[in-house]
C-alpha cells in the first residue's frame, strides 16, 4: 500500500492510499488518514508527494537491433523507468528495419526478456510492404509508422503508396511529416554556401516550417479522404496548429497531434550553445514557435507529449551539419523537465498527467493502463516537487552517456517507479528481476 500521496488523476489533485496486489491497483483511497492495510501489506510512506500514472511515450528509438552501441532496449528502458516511463513504443527505423512481422516478433522476444518497462512496437511502411502492413494485429501492435519525407532510405514513402496504406490500414498510422524536396532544395542552398561546414543554427531553416507543413496538410488531407485514424508525430511549427482541432474531445478525434519535450524547452537561439547536440528532426525552430506548441498543448490543439528519444553518441553528433545525426536521449529527463514547467506556472500536475498517461493510453487504446483505476494495471510513479538535483555525467542512465539537460538543475525528481505492481526503481536502485509485458490494445 502506498499511504500518504497526492494522487493525481483523470483532472483532480486527492490526498489517499493506494493498494496493489498481484500486479493491479486493488483499492484506492481517498482521505487524509491512510486507510488501514491488510496485515502482510508492504507500506510505503509517499510523504506527501504526487502519485501519478506511469507515463506512456508513444515515441522512442531504443536502437536494437543494429545500432546498440547507441542505445539498445535494456539499457534504454532502465533509463526510462527511472525517468517514471513505465510503457514505451518503439520505432522501426533499425538495422535491419523493422517492416515484417518477422522482424516486428523479433522485438518483443528481446523486450520479454530485458526490458524493465512495459512494450510496443510500431511497423513500418515501405513503398512495396502493404502485405505485411495488413498481417498486423492491432490488439498486440500499437500502429504503423510512416516516413513522409525523412531521410531514412526506403522508408520514405511515395505518394502512391501513401493513398494505398491510407485507404487499406484499419489500426492507427502515425506519421513523421517534413517535405524532402523543399529540404532537399535548401541543402543544396546551404551547402553551395558554406560546403559541409553550414552552421547547426541553419538547421530550422533548411528544414523549416513550411517543409513540415506542407507534408502535415498532405496527412492530414489522405487521413480525411480515407477515414484513417492518423497521428502525427513531434510537431515543430506554430504553422501546422491550423491543421488540427481544439473543439472536440480526444475520444472523437480521428486526426490527433504530438509535441516532444525538446520542442517545447529549446529554441533557436540554443543552437549557439548546444550545437548539434539539439540537431533533431524536424529542427527545433524558433521561441514563437515553441510558444505556440506551448499554447496548442493547452487548449487541447495538441493531444500527447512524447520524447522522440533517440540516443547517438557524442562522437556522432559532433560531426560536421550534414554528417551529424538527428536526435538525442530524453526517457530519463522528460517527465521532471514538465515539471519544471509547473514549478515556473505554466502547467499544472493535472494536464502533465493527461498529455503523458491519459491521453497516449486513450489515443492509443491501451488496455487497463493510464489511469489510477481499480482494476488496472499498477505502473505508478512518485514525484517529489521539492527535490532539487543536476543532471551530470554521473547520473545520466543512457548508453550513450549524454544529455541534452546535463547541468540543468531540477526542482522535481522521480523517487519511485512502479511497473505491473513491481517496485522497479526506488531513490536511485532498481529492481531488474521483474521485465515489463507487451501491451495490449483494444480494437
Amino acid at each position: 500500500m502506498i499511504t500518504n500521496a497526492v494522487i493525481v488523476n483523470e483532472g483532480q489533485q486527492q490526498k489517499g492510499s493506494v493498494l496493489i496486489s498481484a500486479g493491479k491497483i486493488t483499492g484506492i483511497f481517498m482521505g487524509e488518514v491512510p486507510a488501514e492495510a491488510p496485515a502482510d501489506s508492504v507500506i510505503i510512506d509517499a510523504g506527501g508527494q504526487y502519485l501519478l500514472p506511469g507515463v506512456i511515450d508513444d515515441h522512442v528509438h531504443f536502437r536494437e537491433p543494429g545500432l546498440t552501441h547507441k542505445g539498445d532496449i535494456y539499457s534504454e528502458a532502465r533509463a526510462a523507468v527511472a525517468g517514471g516511463v513505465t510503457s514505451f513504443m518503439e520505432m522501426p527505423n533499425t538495422v535491419p528495419q523493422t517492416v515484417t512481422q518477422e522482424r516486428l516478433s523479433e522485438k518483443f522476444v528481446v523486450a520479454a526478456q530485458k526490458s524493465l518497462a512495459n512494450y510496443s512496437f510500431y511497423i513500418g511502411a515501405t513503398n512495396d510492404n502493404i502485405k505485411e502492413l495488413l498481417k498486423t494485429d492491432f490488439s498486440k501492435i500499437c500502429g504503423v509508422k510512416v516516413f513522409m519525407g525523412s531521410s531514412t532510405g526506403n522508408m520514405m514513402v511515395d505518394r502512391a503508396a501513401l493513398e494505398n496504406i491510407f485507404e487499406s490500414i484499419k489500426g492507427l498510422i502515425t506519421v513523421h511529416c517534413e517535405d524532402e524536396h523543399i529540404i532537399g532544395r535548401n541543402s543544396e542552398l546551404y551547402r553551395a554556401r558554406y560546403g559541409e561546414n553550414v552552421p547547426v543554427a541553419c538547421h530550422p531553416v533548411i528544414r523549416n516550417d513550411e517543409a513540415c507543413y506542407r507534408s502535415s496538410a498532405l496527412a492530414v488531407e489522405l487521413a480525411q479522404k480515407y477515414n484513417t485514424r492518423l497521428h502525427v508525430l513531434h510537431l515543430s511549427s506554430a504553422k501546422e496548429m491550423q491543421l488540427f482541432r481544439n473543439d472536440i474531445s480526444l475520444p472523437q478525434k480521428r486526426i490527433t497531434a504530438e509535441v516532444c519535450i525538446h520542442h517545447l524547452w529549446f529554441s533557436d537561439a540554443d543552437y549557439e550553445r548546444f550545437g548539434t547536440r539539439i540537431k533533431w528532426n524536424p529542427a527545433i525552430k524558433s521561441a514563437s514557435d515553441r510558444n505556440r506548441l506551448f499554447e496548442a498543448l493547452l487548449d487541447g490543439t495538441i493531444d500527447v507529449v512524447a520524447t522522440d528519444h533517440a540516443p547517438h553518441t557524442l562522437l556522432e553528433k559532433q560531426n560536421t551539419y550534414f554528417k551529424a545525426p538527428s536526435g538525442g536521449p530524453l526517457v530519463q529527463h522528460a517527465l521532471t523537465a514538465m515539471f519544471e514547467f509547473f514549478h515556473d506556472g505554466r502547467i499544472q500536475p493535472e494536464k502533465i498527467v493527461e498529455k503523458m498517461c491519459h491521453h497516449p493510453a486513450q489515443l492509443f487504446r491501451v488496455r487497463q493502463r493510464g489511469f489510477i483505476r481499480t482494476g488496472y494495471w499498477a505502473d505508478l510513479v512518485l514525484v517529489g516537487t521539492k527535490q532539487t538535483w543536476q543532471v551530470t555525467p554521473e547520473n545520466i542512465l543512457y548508453k550513450c552517456g549524454w544529455s541534452p539537460f546535463e547541468g540543468q538543475r531540477f526542482r522535481s525528481a522521480v523517487t519511485h517507479t512502479w511497473v505491473n505492481g513491481n517496485l522497479v526503481y526506488q531513490q536511485g536502485r532498481f529492481n531488474e528481476n521483474p521485465k515489463g509485458m507487451a501491451l495490449e490494445f483494444q480494437v
